[in-house]
């Protein structure tokens, strides 16, 4: 599918996501340590802990929100909250006594807006595609997401230690241009709205996503992508601790790479192959049966990050970090497009929140392996992944391509044209 040939909305989301997100990602990896040098690492521990919990509620909100309401209203209105809240940031580091409180205010109203408004854009990308191309959609939106992670770390390396309010500057400004390409440029195209069945609008919330919740083969695509998810999230927690603790130190012409360079070279070589090899990958896993593919491109995923738990050698922890993203490269788009042709065309914004759930789930299962590994050994650790590695993929395989699951694809699916 050349670019020519996307629909509009899906250009807008493509491109805004992208800048949103290159700059965007060059500040919040530091907002920990922001936060930890301003109001000691206790009380930053608890208010981003508390972030979180904010973000996964008001996101659910969101996704009701952007099923009763047009998209492009809701985005236009949350994007242009967020802007006015990274100015907020962004003037707020002007003294050289830092307003931190303002700062924290801005910082958590910012979560607020743009959790409100994210179900709404995953949900444009299913209300511009169709079941046939929503695969090749998908593949570019990873591509840029991970190039877009690349150029942030960059951004961030080079500008917010010592231009942390240009950089802060930057994102205002990415962020104000937003709402004024979704006004010229986004299309409402949804086909159908939520219908309010409760006065009460908390009750109406509640119901909509135990709608969500008794469908059992979405149940299980979220819940299994939360195991799956796990494992790479576990990168950057418990194999990113092990590796600072236990990884011996290696010299390559007098450049010394320890555990955390290590763990750096692991991150930067991910996003190098997702980058060079996407499109590669997703063009040879066309001829195939998708069964298979999602099938295989687990397997050798789980295979690469069961070795990688454990490995403490950089040849094996390279060797098998590539076999890990490959296996994410072959199963990745299969199981966004397919999870998204489960999604009603009602209530899509619902369950993309809905389905946020496996990211939340999988933060969490891999902060859990910090405490585990304080207490197995290595190997035993790379058995534990192994059996979540293995239950996450016998849920979501069952709940893509089960009977029942097939049944609500094809309901799905006639909503939607």
């Amino acid at each position: 599918m050349k670019w020519k040939e996307y629909p509009r909305n899906i250009k807008v989301r493509l491109i805004t996501s992208f800048f949103n997100r290159a700059v965007s990602s060059a500040v919040m990896p530091f907002m920990a340590l922001f936060f930890a040098e301003e109001i000691g690492k206790v009380a930053a521990g608890m208010f981003l802990i508390f972030t979180v919990v904010i973000g996964f509620v008001i996101n659910l909100v969101g996704g009701y929100i952007s099923d009763r309401l047009p998209r492009k209203k809701v985005l236009m209105v949350t994007a242009s909250l967020s802007a006015v809240f990274f100015g907020v940031m962004t003037i707020s580091l002007v003294p050289e006594s830092n307003w931190i409180w303002l700062f924290a205010f801005a910082y958590i109203a910012y979560i607020i807006t743009s959790s409100l408004g994210r179900p709404a854009i995953h949900a444009i990308i299913i209300d511009s595609t169709t079941p046939e191309n929503r695969k090749a959609v998908y593949a570019i939106d990873y591509w840029l997401v991970n190039l877009s992670l690349a150029v942030g770390a960059a951004l961030g390396g080079l500008l917010y230690m010592n231009h942390q309010i240009e950089l802060f500057l930057l994102l205002s400004i990415t962020s104000a241009c937003l709402p004024v390409a979704y006004a010229i440029w986004l299309e409402d195209l949804q086909a159908s709205r939520l219908e309010k069945q409760h006065k009460n609008v908390f009750l109406d919330v509640f119901q909509n996503y135990k709608v969500a919740f008794q469908e059992k083969p979405f149940v299980k695509v979220v819940i299994g992508s939360m195991f799956i998810f796990a494992a790479e999230f576990s990168l950057n927690s418990y194999i990113g601790v092990r590796l600072a603790e236990s990884f011996q130190p290696i010299s390559i012409e007098g450049f010394e790479i320890g555990g955390v360079r290590m763990l750096s070279i692991l991150n930067i070589q991910n996003m190098l192959l997702v980058v060079c090899f996407t499109f590669l990958i997703n063009k040879i896993t066309d001829r195939f049966n998708k069964k298979k593919v999602l099938l295989y491109g687990l397997f050798i995923y789980s295979v690469g990050y069961i070795v990688m738990t454990s490995a403490n050698s950089w040849y094996l922890l390279l060797l098998f970090s590539v076999i890990a993203t490959l296996g994410e490269l072959m199963y990745s788009p299969v199981r966004n497009a397919e999870q998204a042709n489960m999604m009603p065309a009602d209530k899509r914004g619902s369950y993309s929140a809905f389905s946020g759930i496996s990211f939340s789930g999988a933060d969490l299962i891999a902060r859990s392996t910090i405490i585990l590994g304080a207490y197995l050994i290595p190997t035993m650790m790379s058995v534990y992944m192994g059996l979540i590695l293995m239950l996450g993929i016998s849920l979501v395989y069952t709940g893509l391509f089960g009977k029942r699951a097939a049944t609500q694809e094809l309901t799905a699916s006639n909503a939607s044209s």
